[in-house]
């Protein structure tokens, strides 16, 4: 209960970063918009895929959106680093780690309303889910699990950065995870080696796995396992590292 506490109140201090700057919170919130609508109807797309591009589009794009996006997360960790203020709060009665759990946690909150600001958009666009309530949380359940482990990989990743400065060149390695992935197009219609890549690629599996609980196409129902286990490997490799990273800080 204590550590909860803890971890409470360093969300809510994230939480009131945002009210201190919304459009930061604004921009997060708009660009996986705008890259829906950039490549569903002004780029276009859709190599390999049968039935409404659409339909397979924004399942691609909501899991890359759990994909991108950390850089905040990421910077005003490696911010509370050079300022002194995790040193200030490890100084204090509080339980190791509440503050990346509360950073983490506020993220959390902002992927969940982006996710529910893009598939309202996709519903203002015509795309439907067709898989039913209880498939339809499965979905959304699965995303956030990705992006649960996504961010820890961030957290850790800032960790070892250590500046701000450096963030840029960090998060540049989230990319691959994203474009090496089957969001805008399927891998049979890509090169045999690229579509072998793409077809490991965790991101790719959670896309997979959300087109078939969406019921949308493009979607293969034994992915969801694979959606369900590279996230829980992630987490059980970068929770621990970022933890005992960030216990190592004042050594």
């Amino acid at each position: 209960m204590y550590a909860l506490t803890d971890s409470w109140t360093m969300t809510r201090r994230e939480l009131d970063r945002w009210a201190r700057q919304p459009v930061r919170v604004v921009v997060n919130l708009v660009f996986p918009v705008m890259l829906l609508l950039m490549f569903g109807y002004l780029v276009g797309g859709g190599r390999g895929v049968s039935g409404d591009y659409v339909d397979y589009l924004i399942p691609g794009v909501l899991a890359l959106t759990m994909a991108f996006g950390l850089e905040g997360t990421m910077i005003a960790v490696t911010q509370d680093l050079n300022k002194g203020v995790i040193d200030r709060f490890r100084s204090l009665p509080m339980a190791n780690g509440a503050v990346l759990v509360g950073r983490s946690a506020a993220d959390m909150i902002q992927s969940a309303a982006g996710l529910t600001l893009l598939i309202a958009v996709g519903y203002a666009l015509g795309w439907r889910a067709h898989g039913g309530a209880g498939a339809f949380l499965g979905a959304v359940g699965l995303l956030l699990l990705f992006r649960f482990a996504m961010l820890w990989v961030g957290i850790h990743l800032a960790l070892v950065a250590g500046k701000p400065e450096l963030v840029q060149a960090v998060q540049i390695l989230v990319w691959p995870v994203g474009f090496f992935s089957n969001a805008f197009a399927a891998p049979e219609a890509m090169p045999g080696w690229l579509g072998t890549i793409v077809q490991w690629n965790p991101m790719s599996q959670t896309a997979t796995a959300v087109r078939d609980l969406f019921g949308g196409p493009g979607g293969e129902s034994g992915h969801v396992w694979a959606a369900v286990g590279w996230p829980l490997a992630l987490l059980m490799v970068f929770f621990p590292l970022a933890v005992a990273r960030f216990g190592r800080l004042s050594r």
